[in-house]
Protein backbone atom coordinates (compact mmCIF):
# COMPACT_ATOMS: atom_id res chain seq x y z
CA UNK A 1 0.00 0.00 0.00
CA UNK A 2 1.34 3.38 -0.96
CA UNK A 3 1.51 6.08 1.69
CA UNK A 4 2.11 9.75 1.10
CA UNK A 5 5.49 11.20 1.94
CA UNK A 6 4.03 14.41 3.35
CA UNK A 7 0.64 13.82 4.92
CA UNK A 8 1.23 16.26 7.75
CA UNK A 9 -0.78 19.31 8.72
CA UNK A 10 0.82 22.34 10.32
CA UNK A 11 -1.03 21.42 13.50
CA UNK A 12 0.61 17.97 13.51
CA UNK A 13 4.02 19.57 13.00
CA UNK A 14 3.37 22.10 15.74
CA UNK A 15 2.29 19.42 18.24
CA UNK A 16 5.35 17.32 17.42
CA UNK A 17 7.74 20.22 17.84
CA UNK A 18 6.14 21.38 21.05
CA UNK A 19 6.30 17.85 22.43
CA UNK A 20 9.98 17.68 21.60
CA UNK A 21 10.68 20.95 23.42
CA UNK A 22 8.31 20.12 26.31
CA UNK A 23 6.60 23.49 25.99
CA UNK A 24 3.09 23.77 27.37
CA UNK A 25 2.20 27.11 25.80
CA UNK A 26 1.76 26.57 22.08
CA UNK A 27 2.14 29.58 19.77
CA UNK A 28 -0.59 30.31 17.25
CA UNK A 29 -0.42 28.61 13.89
CA UNK A 30 1.35 30.85 11.38
CA UNK A 31 3.47 32.48 14.11
CA UNK A 32 5.60 29.62 15.37
CA UNK A 33 8.28 30.83 17.77
CA UNK A 34 11.73 30.65 16.12
CA UNK A 35 13.25 28.91 19.16
CA UNK A 36 10.93 25.95 18.50
CA UNK A 37 11.53 25.50 14.80
CA UNK A 38 14.90 27.12 14.05
CA UNK A 39 16.78 23.84 13.91
CA UNK A 40 17.32 21.02 11.46
CA UNK A 41 14.37 18.93 12.67
CA UNK A 42 12.04 21.92 12.76
CA UNK A 43 12.98 23.12 9.27
CA UNK A 44 12.52 19.65 7.80
CA UNK A 45 9.08 19.34 9.36
CA UNK A 46 8.09 22.79 8.15
CA UNK A 47 9.23 21.76 4.69
CA UNK A 48 6.88 18.78 4.86
CA UNK A 49 4.17 21.34 5.53
CA UNK A 50 5.09 23.05 2.27
CA UNK A 51 4.70 19.78 0.38
CA UNK A 52 1.40 19.19 2.17
CA UNK A 53 0.05 22.42 0.66
CA UNK A 54 0.51 21.09 -2.87
CA UNK A 55 -2.94 19.51 -2.92
CA UNK A 56 -4.59 22.79 -1.93
CA UNK A 57 -6.58 21.14 0.86
CA UNK A 58 -6.82 21.62 4.62
CA UNK A 59 -9.26 18.94 5.76
CA UNK A 60 -12.75 17.60 5.29
CA UNK A 61 -14.01 19.06 2.03
CA UNK A 62 -12.38 22.47 2.51
CA UNK A 63 -9.52 23.96 0.51
CA UNK A 64 -6.60 25.99 1.81
CA UNK A 65 -8.46 28.90 0.26
CA UNK A 66 -11.28 28.29 2.76
CA UNK A 67 -13.60 27.44 -0.10
CA UNK A 68 -14.85 24.09 -1.26
CA UNK A 69 -12.15 21.50 -1.92
CA UNK A 70 -12.68 21.26 -5.66
CA UNK A 71 -12.31 25.03 -6.13
CA UNK A 72 -8.60 24.81 -5.31
CA UNK A 73 -7.82 21.44 -6.90
CA UNK A 74 -4.19 21.21 -8.06
CA UNK A 75 -5.08 18.98 -11.02
CA UNK A 76 -6.35 21.81 -13.21
CA UNK A 77 -9.58 19.97 -14.01
CA UNK A 78 -11.50 23.25 -14.22
CA UNK A 79 -8.85 25.80 -15.20
CA UNK A 80 -6.84 23.60 -17.57
CA UNK A 81 -8.96 20.71 -18.86
CA UNK A 82 -12.51 22.09 -18.98
CA UNK A 83 -11.45 25.47 -20.34
CA UNK A 84 -9.15 23.73 -22.81
CA UNK A 85 -11.94 21.63 -24.33
CA UNK A 86 -10.79 18.28 -22.95
CA UNK A 87 -13.77 17.98 -20.64
CA UNK A 88 -17.28 19.18 -20.09
CA UNK A 89 -18.16 20.33 -16.58
CA UNK A 90 -20.48 17.35 -16.44
CA UNK A 91 -23.23 16.65 -13.94
CA UNK A 92 -26.07 19.02 -14.84
CA UNK A 93 -26.51 22.74 -15.31
CA UNK A 94 -27.76 23.35 -11.78
CA UNK A 95 -24.84 21.74 -9.96
CA UNK A 96 -21.75 23.89 -9.31
CA UNK A 97 -23.08 26.58 -11.67
CA UNK A 98 -20.01 28.76 -11.05
CA UNK A 99 -18.03 26.49 -13.39
CA UNK A 100 -20.26 27.29 -16.38
CA UNK A 101 -19.11 30.90 -16.85
CA UNK A 102 -15.49 29.78 -16.46
CA UNK A 103 -15.94 27.10 -19.13
CA UNK A 104 -17.64 29.57 -21.46
CA UNK A 105 -15.30 32.52 -20.74
CA UNK A 106 -17.84 35.00 -19.44
CA UNK A 107 -17.03 34.79 -15.71
CA UNK A 108 -16.22 37.81 -13.60
CA UNK A 109 -13.79 38.45 -10.76
CA UNK A 110 -16.31 37.55 -8.06
CA UNK A 111 -16.35 33.87 -8.98
CA UNK A 112 -15.39 31.93 -5.83
CA UNK A 113 -13.25 29.45 -7.76
CA UNK A 114 -10.68 32.15 -8.50
CA UNK A 115 -10.35 33.34 -4.92
CA UNK A 116 -10.03 29.80 -3.53
CA UNK A 117 -7.27 28.88 -5.97
CA UNK A 118 -5.43 32.17 -5.43
CA UNK A 119 -5.46 31.77 -1.65
CA UNK A 120 -4.37 28.14 -1.76
CA UNK A 121 -1.40 28.97 -3.99
CA UNK A 122 -0.30 31.91 -1.88
CA UNK A 123 -0.60 29.73 1.22
CA UNK A 124 2.00 27.51 -0.43
CA UNK A 125 4.19 30.53 -1.16
CA UNK A 126 3.85 31.70 2.45
CA UNK A 127 4.96 28.33 3.79
CA UNK A 128 8.00 28.34 1.49
CA UNK A 129 9.00 31.80 2.66
CA UNK A 130 8.60 30.77 6.29
CA UNK A 131 10.94 27.82 5.79
CA UNK A 132 13.59 30.06 4.24
CA UNK A 133 13.26 32.63 7.03
CA UNK A 134 13.50 30.09 9.82
CA UNK A 135 16.33 28.16 8.17
CA UNK A 136 18.48 31.30 8.20
CA UNK A 137 18.23 31.30 12.01
CA UNK A 138 19.12 27.64 12.53
CA UNK A 139 22.63 26.91 13.81
CA UNK A 140 22.73 23.13 13.38
CA UNK A 141 22.33 23.05 9.58
CA UNK A 142 25.52 22.78 7.53
CA UNK A 143 26.06 24.80 4.36
CA UNK A 144 25.55 21.67 2.23
CA UNK A 145 22.35 20.74 4.07
CA UNK A 146 21.13 24.29 3.84
CA UNK A 147 21.51 24.36 0.08
CA UNK A 148 19.42 21.21 -0.29
CA UNK A 149 16.69 22.48 2.04
CA UNK A 150 16.67 25.87 0.34
CA UNK A 151 16.60 24.11 -3.03
CA UNK A 152 13.44 22.23 -2.08
CA UNK A 153 11.77 25.34 -0.66
CA UNK A 154 12.62 27.38 -3.75
CA UNK A 155 11.53 24.60 -6.09
CA UNK A 156 8.16 24.49 -4.38
CA UNK A 157 7.86 28.27 -4.31
CA UNK A 158 8.60 28.38 -8.03
CA UNK A 159 5.91 25.74 -8.59
CA UNK A 160 3.30 27.80 -6.74
CA UNK A 161 4.29 30.96 -8.60
CA UNK A 162 4.33 29.09 -11.93
CA UNK A 163 0.68 28.21 -11.36
CA UNK A 164 -0.14 31.78 -10.36
CA UNK A 165 1.70 33.18 -13.37
CA UNK A 166 0.02 31.05 -15.99
CA UNK A 167 -3.43 31.63 -14.51
CA UNK A 168 -3.26 35.38 -13.87
CA UNK A 169 -0.05 36.59 -15.55
CA UNK A 170 0.65 39.69 -13.45
CA UNK A 171 0.71 38.66 -9.79
CA UNK A 172 2.59 40.10 -6.79
CA UNK A 173 5.93 38.54 -5.86
CA UNK A 174 6.39 37.99 -2.14
CA UNK A 175 9.48 36.24 -0.79
CA UNK A 176 11.26 35.70 2.51
CA UNK A 177 12.66 39.24 2.46
CA UNK A 178 9.37 41.01 1.79
CA UNK A 179 8.22 43.15 4.73
CA UNK A 180 5.09 44.76 3.29
CA UNK A 181 2.88 41.92 2.05
CA UNK A 182 0.57 44.28 0.16
CA UNK A 183 2.64 44.23 -3.02
CA UNK A 184 1.53 45.44 -6.47
CA UNK A 185 1.19 43.11 -9.45
CA UNK A 186 3.17 45.36 -11.78
CA UNK A 187 6.16 43.18 -12.65
CA UNK A 188 6.75 40.11 -14.76
CA UNK A 189 7.74 37.36 -12.32
CA UNK A 190 9.13 34.91 -14.90
CA UNK A 191 12.76 35.88 -14.06
CA UNK A 192 12.18 35.18 -10.38
CA UNK A 193 10.46 31.85 -11.10
CA UNK A 194 13.33 30.69 -13.30
CA UNK A 195 15.84 31.90 -10.72
CA UNK A 196 14.25 29.72 -8.05
CA UNK A 197 14.10 26.69 -10.35
CA UNK A 198 17.73 27.29 -11.39
CA UNK A 199 18.84 27.35 -7.75
CA UNK A 200 17.02 24.06 -7.17
CA UNK A 201 18.51 22.52 -10.33
CA UNK A 202 22.02 23.50 -9.21
CA UNK A 203 21.69 22.46 -5.57
CA UNK A 204 19.28 19.55 -5.20
CA UNK A 205 20.68 15.99 -5.14
CA UNK A 206 19.90 13.59 -8.00
CA UNK A 207 18.03 11.28 -5.61
CA UNK A 208 16.07 11.72 -2.38
CA UNK A 209 15.41 9.41 0.55
CA UNK A 210 11.66 10.10 0.49
CA UNK A 211 9.31 9.48 -2.43
CA UNK A 212 7.61 12.66 -3.54
CA UNK A 213 10.40 15.09 -2.70
CA UNK A 214 11.88 17.13 -5.52
CA UNK A 215 15.28 16.16 -6.86
CA UNK A 216 17.72 17.82 -9.27
CA UNK A 217 16.02 16.37 -12.33
CA UNK A 218 12.52 17.44 -11.37
CA UNK A 219 13.91 20.94 -10.92
CA UNK A 220 15.62 20.73 -14.32
CA UNK A 221 12.45 19.62 -16.06
CA UNK A 222 10.43 22.37 -14.41
CA UNK A 223 13.11 24.98 -15.18
CA UNK A 224 13.06 23.95 -18.83
CA UNK A 225 9.26 24.04 -18.82
CA UNK A 226 9.28 27.59 -17.46
CA UNK A 227 11.74 28.61 -20.21
CA UNK A 228 9.50 26.94 -22.80
CA UNK A 229 6.56 29.03 -21.57
CA UNK A 230 8.74 32.11 -22.19
CA UNK A 231 9.55 30.84 -25.71
CA UNK A 232 13.23 30.54 -24.81
CA UNK A 233 13.56 27.36 -26.83
CA UNK A 234 17.35 27.26 -27.14
CA UNK A 235 17.86 27.54 -23.39
CA UNK A 236 15.08 25.09 -22.60
CA UNK A 237 16.23 22.36 -24.97
CA UNK A 238 19.71 22.20 -23.43
CA UNK A 239 18.17 21.41 -20.06
CA UNK A 240 15.56 19.04 -21.50
CA UNK A 241 18.37 17.14 -23.20
CA UNK A 242 20.21 16.82 -19.88
CA UNK A 243 17.05 15.56 -18.18
CA UNK A 244 16.26 13.06 -20.96
CA UNK A 245 19.81 11.69 -21.19
CA UNK A 246 20.81 11.75 -17.52
CA UNK A 247 17.72 12.22 -15.37
CA UNK A 248 16.66 9.75 -12.72
CA UNK A 249 13.67 9.47 -10.41
CA UNK A 250 13.80 10.26 -6.71
CA UNK A 251 14.73 6.62 -6.06
CA UNK A 252 17.43 6.57 -8.75
CA UNK A 253 15.71 4.80 -11.67
CA UNK A 254 16.54 6.28 -15.07
CA UNK A 255 13.67 8.22 -16.57
CA UNK A 256 11.75 6.22 -19.15
CA UNK A 257 8.23 5.59 -20.34
CA UNK A 258 6.53 2.76 -18.50
CA UNK A 259 5.30 0.05 -20.84
CA UNK A 260 1.68 0.36 -19.78
CA UNK A 261 0.17 3.83 -20.18
CA UNK A 262 -2.34 3.15 -17.39
CA UNK A 263 0.39 2.47 -14.83
CA UNK A 264 0.76 6.24 -14.46
CA UNK A 265 -2.71 6.35 -12.90
CA UNK A 266 -2.69 3.42 -10.45
CA UNK A 267 -1.38 3.78 -6.89
CA UNK A 268 0.30 0.36 -7.00
CA UNK A 269 2.34 1.26 -10.08
CA UNK A 270 2.83 5.04 -9.88
CA UNK A 271 5.99 6.73 -8.60
CA UNK A 272 7.62 4.83 -11.44
CA UNK A 273 10.29 5.55 -14.06
CA UNK A 274 7.96 8.04 -15.77
CA UNK A 275 7.35 10.12 -12.64
CA UNK A 276 9.25 13.40 -12.72
CA UNK A 277 7.25 15.28 -10.11
CA UNK A 278 3.92 14.19 -8.64
CA UNK A 279 1.68 15.43 -5.87
CA UNK A 280 1.39 12.49 -3.51
CA UNK A 281 -2.07 11.35 -2.46
CA UNK A 282 -3.04 8.86 0.25
CA UNK A 283 -6.42 7.38 1.09
CA UNK A 284 -7.94 6.73 4.51
CA UNK A 285 -5.52 8.76 6.61
CA UNK A 286 -7.87 11.57 7.69
CA UNK A 287 -11.06 10.53 9.52
CA UNK A 288 -12.59 13.96 8.78
CA UNK A 289 -12.61 13.26 5.05
CA UNK A 290 -10.39 12.53 2.06
CA UNK A 291 -8.21 15.62 2.56
CA UNK A 292 -5.05 13.72 1.56
CA UNK A 293 -6.86 11.67 -1.10
CA UNK A 294 -7.20 14.20 -3.89
CA UNK A 295 -10.50 15.52 -2.64
CA UNK A 296 -10.08 18.40 -5.06
CA UNK A 297 -11.36 15.88 -7.62
CA UNK A 298 -13.99 14.24 -5.42
CA UNK A 299 -16.82 15.32 -7.75
CA UNK A 300 -15.26 13.60 -10.74
CA UNK A 301 -16.68 10.08 -10.70
CA UNK A 302 -19.52 8.45 -12.65
CA UNK A 303 -23.01 9.12 -11.30
CA UNK A 304 -26.32 7.24 -11.18
CA UNK A 305 -26.15 3.57 -10.32
CA UNK A 306 -22.37 3.47 -10.60
CA UNK A 307 -20.40 2.03 -7.65
CA UNK A 308 -18.97 5.50 -6.94
CA UNK A 309 -22.19 7.26 -5.99
CA UNK A 310 -21.20 10.82 -6.85
CA UNK A 311 -21.05 13.18 -8.65
CA UNK A 312 -20.94 12.98 -12.46
CA UNK A 313 -18.54 15.84 -13.19
CA UNK A 314 -15.54 16.07 -15.54
CA UNK A 315 -16.86 14.26 -18.60
CA UNK A 316 -14.51 13.94 -21.60
CA UNK A 317 -15.92 15.90 -24.52
CA UNK A 318 -17.08 14.44 -27.82
CA UNK A 319 -14.50 16.70 -29.45
CA UNK A 320 -11.73 15.14 -27.34
CA UNK A 321 -12.78 11.58 -28.13
CA UNK A 322 -12.83 12.33 -31.86
CA UNK A 323 -9.14 13.25 -31.65
CA UNK A 324 -8.32 9.56 -31.11
CA UNK A 325 -9.52 8.39 -34.52
CA UNK A 326 -6.61 7.08 -36.59
CA UNK A 327 -6.23 6.71 -40.32
CA UNK A 328 -6.80 3.02 -41.15
CA UNK A 329 -3.99 3.11 -43.70
CA UNK A 330 -1.27 4.98 -41.82
CA UNK A 331 -2.19 4.65 -38.14
CA UNK A 332 -1.67 8.41 -37.81
CA UNK A 333 -4.17 10.94 -36.47
CA UNK A 334 -6.29 13.27 -38.59
CA UNK A 335 -4.44 16.46 -37.71
CA UNK A 336 -6.64 18.85 -39.66
CA UNK A 337 -10.13 17.37 -39.74
CA UNK A 338 -10.56 14.93 -36.87
CA UNK A 339 -14.19 15.94 -36.33
CA UNK A 340 -14.91 14.86 -39.89
CA UNK A 341 -14.08 11.33 -38.73
CA UNK A 342 -16.14 11.15 -35.50
CA UNK A 343 -16.08 8.24 -33.10
CA UNK A 344 -19.49 6.62 -32.80
CA UNK A 345 -21.14 7.36 -29.43
CA UNK A 346 -24.34 6.57 -27.57
CA UNK A 347 -25.62 10.13 -27.27
CA UNK A 348 -29.37 10.00 -26.70
CA UNK A 349 -29.45 6.20 -26.36
CA UNK A 350 -30.85 4.77 -23.14
CA UNK A 351 -28.97 2.08 -21.27
CA UNK A 352 -31.60 -0.55 -22.03
CA UNK A 353 -31.43 0.13 -25.77
CA UNK A 354 -28.92 -1.73 -27.97
CA UNK A 355 -25.66 -0.07 -28.93
CA UNK A 356 -22.56 -1.31 -30.75
CA UNK A 357 -19.32 0.62 -30.10
CA UNK A 358 -17.31 2.18 -32.90
CA UNK A 359 -15.56 -0.39 -35.09
CA UNK A 360 -13.14 1.96 -36.83
CA UNK A 361 -9.44 2.35 -36.04
CA UNK A 362 -8.57 4.15 -32.81
CA UNK A 363 -5.63 5.20 -30.70
CA UNK A 364 -5.71 2.91 -27.62
CA UNK A 365 -5.00 5.82 -25.27
CA UNK A 366 -8.63 6.78 -25.81
CA UNK A 367 -9.88 3.94 -23.67
CA UNK A 368 -7.57 4.77 -20.77
CA UNK A 369 -8.72 8.40 -20.94
CA UNK A 370 -12.48 8.35 -21.61
CA UNK A 371 -15.16 5.87 -20.59
CA UNK A 372 -17.18 4.68 -23.62
CA UNK A 373 -20.26 2.54 -23.64
CA UNK A 374 -19.49 -1.10 -24.40
CA UNK A 375 -15.82 -0.84 -23.36
CA UNK A 376 -14.42 -2.18 -20.06
CA UNK A 377 -14.35 0.46 -17.34
CA UNK A 378 -11.10 -0.59 -15.71
CA UNK A 379 -12.17 -3.75 -13.83
CA UNK A 380 -15.60 -2.49 -12.78
CA UNK A 381 -17.47 -4.01 -15.70
CA UNK A 382 -18.54 -2.82 -19.15
CA UNK A 383 -19.31 0.89 -19.12
CA UNK A 384 -23.11 1.16 -19.46
CA UNK A 385 -23.31 4.69 -20.82
CA UNK A 386 -26.45 6.68 -19.98
CA UNK A 387 -27.21 5.03 -16.58
CA UNK A 388 -23.94 6.42 -15.23
CA UNK A 389 -24.44 9.91 -16.73
CA UNK A 390 -26.35 12.64 -14.95
CA UNK A 391 -27.47 14.58 -18.05
CA UNK A 392 -26.26 13.48 -21.48
CA UNK A 393 -27.75 16.50 -23.18
CA UNK A 394 -25.72 18.77 -20.97
CA UNK A 395 -22.36 17.01 -20.62
CA UNK A 396 -22.32 14.29 -23.26
CA UNK A 397 -22.06 10.48 -23.13
CA UNK A 398 -18.54 9.91 -21.78
CA UNK A 399 -17.03 9.45 -18.32
CA UNK A 400 -13.59 10.11 -16.77
CA UNK A 401 -11.03 7.35 -16.24
CA UNK A 402 -7.55 8.55 -15.34
CA UNK A 403 -8.64 9.74 -11.88
CA UNK A 404 -10.65 6.61 -10.98
CA UNK A 405 -9.42 3.71 -8.83
CA UNK A 406 -9.73 0.02 -9.76
CA UNK A 407 -12.14 -2.39 -8.10
CA UNK A 408 -9.42 -4.85 -7.13
CA UNK A 409 -7.65 -2.23 -5.01
CA UNK A 410 -10.55 -0.04 -3.94
CA UNK A 411 -10.21 -0.92 -0.26
CA UNK A 412 -6.74 0.67 -0.24
CA UNK A 413 -7.09 3.27 -2.98
CA UNK A 414 -10.59 4.65 -2.39
CA UNK A 415 -11.38 6.98 0.48
CA UNK A 416 -15.09 6.81 1.31
CA UNK A 417 -14.92 8.84 4.53
CA UNK A 418 -17.04 11.59 3.03
CA UNK A 419 -20.10 11.92 0.78
CA UNK A 420 -17.98 11.66 -2.38
CA UNK A 421 -14.92 9.52 -3.07
CA UNK A 422 -11.31 10.39 -2.52
CA UNK A 423 -8.50 8.46 -4.15
CA UNK A 424 -4.86 7.57 -3.61
CA UNK A 425 -4.05 8.27 -7.27
CA UNK A 426 -1.24 10.84 -7.47
CA UNK A 427 -1.42 13.90 -9.67
CA UNK A 428 1.48 13.98 -12.13
CA UNK A 429 2.62 17.58 -12.37
CA UNK A 430 5.29 16.49 -14.87
CA UNK A 431 5.79 12.99 -16.23
CA UNK A 432 8.44 11.83 -18.68
CA UNK A 433 6.10 11.67 -21.68
CA UNK A 434 5.39 15.36 -21.06
CA UNK A 435 9.16 16.04 -20.96
CA UNK A 436 9.68 14.25 -24.30
CA UNK A 437 6.92 16.26 -25.97
CA UNK A 438 8.09 19.57 -24.53
CA UNK A 439 11.60 18.74 -25.71
CA UNK A 440 10.22 17.84 -29.15
CA UNK A 441 8.59 21.26 -29.29
CA UNK A 442 11.89 22.98 -28.50
CA UNK A 443 13.75 20.92 -31.09
CA UNK A 444 11.17 21.71 -33.76
CA UNK A 445 11.21 25.41 -32.92
CA UNK A 446 15.00 25.47 -33.27
CA UNK A 447 15.18 23.44 -36.47
CA UNK A 448 16.07 19.92 -35.37
CA UNK A 449 13.03 18.22 -36.85
CA UNK A 450 14.60 14.76 -36.88
CA UNK A 451 15.12 14.74 -33.11
CA UNK A 452 11.67 16.21 -32.57
CA UNK A 453 10.23 13.31 -34.57
CA UNK A 454 12.25 10.80 -32.54
CA UNK A 455 10.84 12.15 -29.28
CA UNK A 456 7.25 12.11 -30.57
CA UNK A 457 7.62 8.59 -31.92
CA UNK A 458 8.99 7.39 -28.61
CA UNK A 459 5.62 8.39 -27.11
CA UNK A 460 3.61 6.95 -30.01
CA UNK A 461 5.49 3.65 -29.94
CA UNK A 462 4.33 3.12 -26.36
CA UNK A 463 0.73 3.62 -27.53
CA UNK A 464 1.32 1.10 -30.34
CA UNK A 465 2.51 -1.61 -27.93
CA UNK A 466 -0.34 -4.13 -27.37
CA UNK A 467 0.91 -4.69 -23.83
CA UNK A 468 -0.77 -1.46 -22.80
CA UNK A 469 -4.11 -1.81 -24.62
CA UNK A 470 -7.56 -2.32 -23.12
CA UNK A 471 -8.87 -5.88 -23.51
CA UNK A 472 -12.30 -7.46 -23.20
CA UNK A 473 -13.30 -9.35 -20.08
CA UNK A 474 -13.12 -13.13 -19.81
CA UNK A 475 -16.59 -12.94 -18.33
CA UNK A 476 -18.42 -9.61 -18.64
CA UNK A 477 -20.68 -10.61 -15.77
CA UNK A 478 -17.64 -11.11 -13.52
CA UNK A 479 -15.06 -8.49 -14.53
CA UNK A 480 -12.82 -9.40 -11.61
CA UNK A 481 -12.15 -12.71 -13.37
CA UNK A 482 -9.70 -10.84 -15.58
CA UNK A 483 -9.18 -10.01 -19.23
CA UNK A 484 -8.85 -11.90 -22.51
CA UNK A 485 -6.24 -11.35 -25.23
CA UNK A 486 -8.90 -9.75 -27.47
CA UNK A 487 -8.56 -5.95 -27.78
CA UNK A 488 -11.64 -4.06 -26.62
CA UNK A 489 -11.65 -1.96 -29.80
CA UNK A 490 -9.95 -1.76 -33.20
CA UNK A 491 -6.69 -0.24 -32.01
CA UNK A 492 -4.27 0.86 -34.70
CA UNK A 493 -1.58 3.46 -34.11
CA UNK A 494 1.79 3.91 -35.77
CA UNK A 495 4.78 6.22 -35.39
CA UNK A 496 5.41 8.93 -37.94
CA UNK A 497 7.46 7.56 -40.86
CA UNK A 498 11.15 8.37 -40.58
CA UNK A 499 11.83 11.78 -42.11
CA UNK A 500 8.16 12.83 -42.11
CA UNK A 501 8.79 15.95 -40.05
CA UNK A 502 11.82 17.04 -42.06
CA UNK A 503 10.06 16.33 -45.33
CA UNK A 504 6.94 18.30 -44.46
CA UNK A 505 8.55 21.14 -42.53
CA UNK A 506 8.44 22.94 -39.21
CA UNK A 507 4.76 23.93 -39.25
CA UNK A 508 3.67 20.35 -39.85
CA UNK A 509 6.02 19.09 -37.13
CA UNK A 510 4.65 21.54 -34.58
CA UNK A 511 1.09 20.67 -35.53
CA UNK A 512 1.86 16.99 -34.94
CA UNK A 513 3.57 17.73 -31.60
CA UNK A 514 0.68 19.88 -30.38
CA UNK A 515 -1.78 17.14 -31.37
CA UNK A 516 0.28 14.48 -29.63
CA UNK A 517 0.17 16.45 -26.40
CA UNK A 518 -3.63 16.38 -26.66
CA UNK A 519 -3.66 12.59 -27.11
CA UNK A 520 -1.12 11.78 -24.42
CA UNK A 521 -1.97 14.34 -21.73
CA UNK A 522 -5.74 14.79 -22.09
CA UNK A 523 -7.68 15.30 -18.85
CA UNK A 524 -4.43 16.09 -16.97
CA UNK A 525 -4.90 19.86 -16.71
CA UNK A 526 -2.52 21.06 -19.43
CA UNK A 527 -4.59 21.86 -22.50
CA UNK A 528 -5.81 25.43 -21.91
CA UNK A 529 -2.36 26.62 -20.88
CA UNK A 530 -0.81 24.93 -23.92
CA UNK A 531 -3.24 26.69 -26.24
CA UNK A 532 -2.50 30.07 -24.67
CA UNK A 533 1.29 29.76 -24.87
CA UNK A 534 1.05 28.55 -28.50
CA UNK A 535 -1.13 31.53 -29.42
CA UNK A 536 -3.80 29.22 -30.84
CA UNK A 537 -6.43 29.48 -28.09
CA UNK A 538 -8.81 31.71 -30.05
CA UNK A 539 -8.90 29.54 -33.17
CA UNK A 540 -8.87 26.18 -31.39
CA UNK A 541 -11.51 27.06 -28.83
CA UNK A 542 -13.73 28.79 -31.38
CA UNK A 543 -13.71 25.57 -33.40
CA UNK A 544 -14.37 23.56 -30.25
CA UNK A 545 -17.34 25.70 -29.21
CA UNK A 546 -18.70 25.62 -32.73
CA UNK A 547 -18.64 21.81 -32.82
CA UNK A 548 -19.31 20.75 -29.23
CA UNK A 549 -21.90 23.48 -28.69
CA UNK A 550 -24.08 21.95 -31.39
CA UNK A 551 -24.21 18.68 -29.42
CA UNK A 552 -24.17 19.51 -25.70
CA UNK A 553 -25.79 22.47 -24.00
CA UNK A 554 -22.98 23.17 -21.52
CA UNK A 555 -20.87 25.24 -23.94
CA UNK A 556 -23.48 26.84 -26.16
CA UNK A 557 -22.45 30.23 -24.79
CA UNK A 558 -18.74 29.61 -25.23
CA UNK A 559 -16.73 32.49 -26.65
CA UNK A 560 -12.99 33.03 -26.24
CA UNK A 561 -12.09 36.73 -26.48
CA UNK A 562 -8.56 37.32 -27.68
CA UNK A 563 -6.70 39.80 -25.49
CA UNK A 564 -8.80 38.99 -22.43
CA UNK A 565 -9.50 35.28 -22.09
CA UNK A 566 -5.85 34.17 -22.08
CA UNK A 567 -5.79 34.94 -18.35
CA UNK A 568 -8.35 34.70 -15.59
CA UNK A 569 -9.61 37.74 -13.64
CA UNK A 570 -7.74 38.70 -10.48
CA UNK A 571 -10.14 37.74 -7.64
CA UNK A 572 -12.14 40.80 -6.66
CA UNK A 573 -11.79 39.87 -2.99
CA UNK A 574 -8.01 40.18 -3.30
CA UNK A 575 -8.27 43.56 -5.03
CA UNK A 576 -10.57 44.79 -2.27
CA UNK A 577 -8.15 43.59 0.41
CA UNK A 578 -5.24 45.43 -1.24
CA UNK A 579 -6.61 48.91 -0.56
CA UNK A 580 -3.95 51.43 0.47
CA UNK A 581 -4.76 55.11 0.95
CA UNK A 582 -8.16 54.47 -0.52
CA UNK A 583 -6.94 52.85 -3.75
CA UNK A 584 -6.33 49.18 -4.59
CA UNK A 585 -2.72 48.11 -4.98
CA UNK A 586 -3.67 45.15 -7.19
CA UNK A 587 -4.75 45.95 -10.75
CA UNK A 588 -7.33 43.91 -12.61
CA UNK A 589 -6.42 42.02 -15.78
CA UNK A 590 -7.38 43.50 -19.13
CA UNK A 591 -11.01 43.10 -20.11
CA UNK A 592 -12.41 42.39 -16.64
CA UNK A 593 -12.92 45.93 -15.31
Amino acid sequence: MKTSGYNFSLLTILIFLCACTKQLDQPALGSLAPEIVANKKGVNLLLIGVYAALDGQQGGDQSLGSGEAWQASPTGWVFGSITGGDASKGSDGGDQPAIDPIANFYSDANNAYYNSRWKALYEGVSRCNFVLKIMAKATDISDAEGKVLAGEAKFLRAHYYFELKRMWNMVPWIDENTTDLNQPNDQDIWPKITEDFKFAYDNLPPTQSDIGRANKWAAGAYLAKSLLYQHKYDEAKVIFTDVINNGVTTSGAKYDLVQKFEDNFRPATENNSETVFAIQMAANVDPAGPSNANNGDMLNFPYGDSPFGCCGFFQPTIDLVNHYRTNPSSGLPYLDDYNQHPVKNDMGIKGDQPFTPDEGTLDPRLDWTAARRGIPYLDWGVYPGEPWIRDQGYGGPYGPKKNVYWQESHEQDADMSSWAPGTAINYNVIRFADVLLMAAECEAQTGNLALAETYVNRVRNRAADPEGWVYTYKNPAEPMDGFTSTPAANYFVKPYPQGEFAGRGKDYALKAIYYERKLELAMEGHRFFDLVRWGTAESELSSYFGYQGQITSDVKRGRFVKGRSEYYPIPQRQIDLSLSNGAPVLKQNKGYN
